[in-house]
């Protein structure tokens, strides 16, 4: 059994309890690793560290910070081999996955923030001859940063670059379902000469570590990715104390396909955009809306992708599905497909746990599931079930993939299929998302914002806004001439 510790002032330390619990292999279904039950009294240490680290990291040059995760990122990109295994072990997805995807993204994290920081600029405004304006931006202290399972490393890392860049100190919190990668990544900070107590991780559940460090009066900001009833408790807790808040929450994303859109790229990139990391990605298309003239051939060759579909045990160099994260997971993910059939729909395939042989037998497997003849209101299109099941539904007009597009209470992304550039550009304003890909899904361009609307979330995060996020504008007014 793997022992994962706190890091706190740059050293690794126990719980303050000295109680662990279990970090499954979802693969195997078999415990693997013992994760610290931390409580406030480990965020209050880890505060404590961050705080006195705070004031020599704030007043380092901005080439100092850019160096230091200018060489984390070089670190992660040297040890990819060893941080993609650990991903697809921790959180079940497919190895070539977590060495394309995931690990990659992390690198590119910290690369991009520690040079954003170089270009990051202030504004000043000129009165005339009277005065002078300028803003400066200044780090705002110790923040919180609280990531999701499902994109362990590259999640963690899109929150804690842009804070340590900025010159925050960071108590950091990992999902407790996937916490390896984040352990090891405290061991690449301190090759990269990290200060001591400048990033801090603390592990735990949420409702204990991770409430205590949104209570904590002396963490100025959090910044959350994960639920949206998760979001809405972190909400209820740090507003009343007036803390900055980046919430990153659920989605319920429509993928619209018109009949004149480029139909292989559009099957292609629906097979990821539905299936990629077992759905497990918060930008996903769960509901895809499809124009009637076009609808039974897209029915009848995307179930027949999506059920040759290979599902094996994460390190199989083949594997396309791997395991979702937890039982409990798949659990929630199968009562869906059972309210589904309640609700009247067709599994047209899939809805299935699938049982592997030899050592992963007890592994959390689930067949790729499509369902249709659901009314756009029920609750498996209105709620998010973050698996691998997708609804399809036909519409014939314009206005009706708009209507059905926007009738979820979430707006995080949307993605829209057609070779009509006025149609496009048309749809894209009216569609109620935070993110509108058109003819492409996933293709990130780390400048941008991003985040959702409604229940999808709060702020943004990305380039620049991330940087304003984590410091705080003051104004300041110097008078040289009469008025």
């Amino acid at each position: 059994m793997k022992q994962i510790l706190n890091f706190i002032g740059g050293t690794w330390v126990e719980p303050a309890g000295g109680t662990y619990f279990d970090d499954v292999n979802p693969a195997k279904g078999q415990p693997y690793a013992h994760i610290p039950d931390s409580d406030n009294r480990d965020v209050a240490q880890a505060v404590e560290a961050a705080q006195g680290a705070f004031p020599g990291w704030s007043g380092r040059s901005i080439h100092d910070r850019h160096r230091i995760l200018a060489r984390i990122a070089d670190l992660i990109d040297q040890n990819l081999e060893e941080l993609a295994e650990a991903e697809s072990v921790d959180n079940g997805k497919p190895l070539k996955l977590a060495r394309k995807i995931d690990i990659p993204r992390a690198s590119a994290n910290f690369r991009f923030f520690a040079t954003a920081v170089m270009q990051f600029a202030s504004e000043s405004h000129h009165m005339g001859n009277v005065a002078i304006n300028y803003t400066l931006r200044q780090p705002l202290g110790v923040v919180g940063c609280i990531s999701p399972w499902n994109l362990p490393l590259y999640l963690f890392t899109w929150k804690i670059a842009p804070a340590l860049a900025a010159g925050n100190t960071v108590v950091a919190k990992p999902s407790e379902i996937t916490p390896m990668t984040a352990h090891l990544l405290t061991g690449i900070c301190q090759e990269a000469g990290l200060p001591d107590g400048v990033l801090n991780i603390v592990h735990g559940y949420g409702h204990k570590t991770g409430e205590a460090i949104v209570e904590h009066p002396e963490v100025k900001a959090i910044s959350f990715t994960g639920g949206t009833k998760t979001g809405a408790r972190i909400a209820s807790i740090a507003a009343p104390k007036f803390k900055k808040l980046s919430l990153e929450l659920g989605g319920k994303n429509p993928n619209i396909v018109f009949a004149d859109c480029d139909y292989d790229t559009m099957l292609s990139t629906t097979m990821r955009s539905s299936f990629a990391n077992q759905g497990q990605i918060c930008l996903c298309g769960s509901r895809i809306l499809v124009e009637e003239s076009i609808y039974e051939k897209f029915k009848h060759d995307f179930v027949e992708r999506t059920a040759a579909l290979r599902i094996a045990q994460p390190l199989d160099p083949q594997s396309q599905i791997g395991a979702v994260v937890s039982e409990a997971h798949m659990e929630k993910i199968l009562s869906y497909v059972q309210l589904a059939r309640e609700e009247g729909g067709r599994v047209l395939t899939g809805g299935k746990r699938r049982i592997l042989e030899g050592a992963h037998a007890h592994g959390f497997y689930l067949e790729p599931t499509i369902i249709e003849g659901l009314d756009q209101q029920c609750r498996t299109n209105q709620e998010e079930i973050f698996g691998p099941v997708v609804t399809i539904q036909s519409f014939k007009t314009e206005e009706e993939a708009l209507k059905m597009a926007n009738s979820t209470p979430y707006g995080l992304s949307a993605t829209l299929w057609t070779e009509n550039l006025t149609r496009a550009h048309r749809t894209a304003e009216q569609l109620k998302a935070g993110i509108v890909w058109i003819n492409c899904w996933l293709l990130r361009d780390l400048r941008t914002p991003f985040g959702g609307v409604k229940a999808s979330g709060v702020g943004r995060e990305g380039g620049f806004e991330a940087l304003r996020f984590f410091t705080e504008p003051k104004n300041v007014c110097i008078k040289y001439g009469d008025a």
